[in-house]
């Protein structure tokens, strides 16, 4: 009986507490539901009010974006974000799509003088810290060129493209194009990131002539200026009368200042002065270039023109581990190569290079040396100096009257030389023994019998060498090289390339007077005729008043209006 009651009790005890476990499993599960429907009531109220404050911050931002594209564009607005995508040519000017042209051009944009535009760059990653402010808020300023470009995308330069990303990491980089005006540049502050450039003959010439092709300044870009093959960037530090202006039709005062560590810079296009007769030591590297310049003045011109001196420039090696040569030129080309130079030497070892006045192409002026490491690592000493050769005419005229003195002679058979005629047997049973002549055509230069064995000619150009040298006048003379044009000669014919034919060569415009590449034959076929340049004939276009009744004339033909008009009969 006992065991019965216990057992009802446990189940009652047990089904109780059951019941109790289901009650308390609903009010969890209901007091759940609730606080989920709470969650979710609260997440739809934060996003609708999330919308509400992005829609009025929008509206907030679309108002400032106006209210600040009217101030910078005096009442015109233009704003869009596009695509950029780069395009290959010069300056700053970009290219936009045709409907940008539509909307300005309603607006009266194009009556107002050149347009201008504010480049920004989109940030459209998640903010990061450790992406800092330089890269995500980069900005500059552009004209344009045409408009062309699909519609969503704004075709950029390379120069605006490198002043924009400072890396390609972004594959579809999203820029707010706005458009602004800008004030007249009156004043321009510029740093050269190397200590090359001023170096170059008139560097501000140069500047000027890469500024042609831009129409605005931004403080902080990077400006690269090229000047024959070699590029260089100048940073821009300082612009008046504000931080972005305009360079089109306005003169600018320029201040180029030297760079900030010039002994840190690495840079083989550096030019070190050398004093006369002062000696200076250097060490170049196979395939690179050390360069010197050291120039003649007007004063020392007159001596050397009057025959009573001479330039000599002397190289000697220190070690013979490695070869070298040596390249002269006279600027505007200041930074002669193997294929492009007025002097040169491809001597083996020491070697000395002299200029007098009997050259045509040496005079007053400044002169550029190269020293090219042809083989391994070289160590040298180079010194230029004026030398007196009044001493060596006096000498040469006494030699030379002393040689006709005894006229009873008689020509050696074997060396052609000229003896007299009481020793000529003697001579020649010695000549044929000790002494060799050259068969080849052309030469006939007498050699030792020991000597006649190291003495070759080239199978090509025909040039008497010493087999020591061939290896390397093959290499220096015959190897092919290619123009940066893209011809390809050998040496001569490349030096010769490159002076007269070239379209990349330097030319000074007679125009412009600046230092530019002369470009490929002119199109029209009277500049043709005149001789111009591809630049010419485009520089040359440009119009001047006339001096004498201040009629605009184009630049090539003021002297044909000259003769025309107002020449005296």
């Amino acid at each position: 009986m006992d065991f019965e009651l216990r057992m009802a009790r446990e189940k009652l005890e047990k089904e109780q507490k059951e019941r109790k476990e289901m009650a308390r499993r609903k009010v969890q599960r209901e007091r759940k539901a609730k606080e989920e429907a709470r969650k979710q009531r609260e997440a739809i109220e934060a996003a609708q009010l999330s919308r509400r404050l992005d829609a009025a911050e929008a509206r907030i931002k679309a108002d400032q974006i106006m209210e600040e594209s009217l101030l910078a564009g005096r009442g015109i607005t233009f704003y869009r974000v596009l695509e950029a995508i780069p395009y290959e040519g010069n300056g700053d000017k970009i290219k936009l799509p045709p409907s940008g042209f539509t909307e300005l051009s309603d607006q009266g944009a194009f009556d107002k003088g050149p347009v201008y535009f504010q480049l920004s760059v989109v940030h459209q990653g998640p903010s990061d810290s450790d992406i800092t402010e330089e890269k995500t808020h980069r900005t500059t300023r552009s004209g344009v060129l045409e408009f062309t470009a699909a519609e969503g995308f704004v075709e950029l330069p390379p120069h605006v493209w490198r002043n924009l990303f400072l890396d390609d990491s972004s594959t579809k980089p999203l820029v707010e194009v706005r458009y602004v005006w800008l004030p007249k540049g009156t004043y321009a502050k510029l740093q050269p990131e190397g200590i090359g450039f001023l170096d170059l003959p008139n560097p501000k010439a140069i500047l000027e002539t890469s500024l042609r092709q831009h129409a605005t300044l931004s403080q902080g870009d990077i400006l690269t200026v090229v000047y024959g093959e070699l590029t260089y960037k100048l940073n821009v530090l300082e612009l008046k009368p504000s931080s972005s202006i305009s360079v089109l039709e306005t003169d600018i005062e320029v201040d180029i200042v030297g760079p900030d560590s010039p002994s840190g810079t690495m840079d083989q296009h550096v030019l070190k002065l050398l004093t006369f007769k002062k000696q200076e030591s250097g060490m170049v590297e196979e395939g690179c270039y050390s360069y010197y310049k050291f120039s003649i003045d007007n004063d020392i011109w007159d001596v050397i023109s009057s025959g009573n001196a001479r330039v000599e420039v002397k190289f000697e090696v220190e070690t013979n581990e490695g070869d070298t040569n040596i390249y002269i030129s006279k600027h505007p080309l200041i930074f002669p190569t193997q294929h492009q130079h007025s002097w040169s030497s491809h001597d083996i070892g020491s070697k000395v290079l002299i200029l007098n006045s009997r050259d045509k192409n040496f005079g007053s002026g400044t002169y550029s040396i190269g020293v090219y490491g042809f083989k391994g690592t070289s160590k040298y000493q180079i010194t230029v100096s004026i030398e007196d050769v009044t001493n060596h005419k006096v000498g040469r005229q006494e030699v030379s009257s002393s040689t006709f003195i005894d006229q009873d002679t008689a020509e050696c058979r074997n060396c052609k030389h000229y003896m007299p005629s009481r020793t000529i047997a003697l001579h020649e049973a010695y000549c044929s023994r000790h002494n060799i002549v050259c068969k080849h055509a052309d030469c006939g230069v007498v050699l030792r019998v020991e000597e006649a064995k190291n003495h070759v000619h080239c199978d090509k150009c025909g040039q008497a060498l010493q087999k020591s040298e061939m290896e390397k006048h093959d290499k220096v003379f015959h190897v092919p090289l290619k123009c940066a044009c893209g011809v390809v000669l050998e040496k001569e014919e490349m030096v010769q390339h490159q002076a007269l034919v070239c379209p990349l060569r330097l030319i000074t415009c007679q125009f412009c007077g600046d230092m530019v590449q002369a470009g490929s034959s002119a199109m029209d076929i009277r500049d043709r005729l005149r001789g111009l340049s591809e630049h010419e004939s485009i520089c040359g276009s440009r119009t001047a008043p006339c001096d004498s009744c201040g009629r605009a004339v184009m630049l090539k033909e003021m002297d044909i209006h000259q003769i025309a008009v107002h020449q005296k009969s």
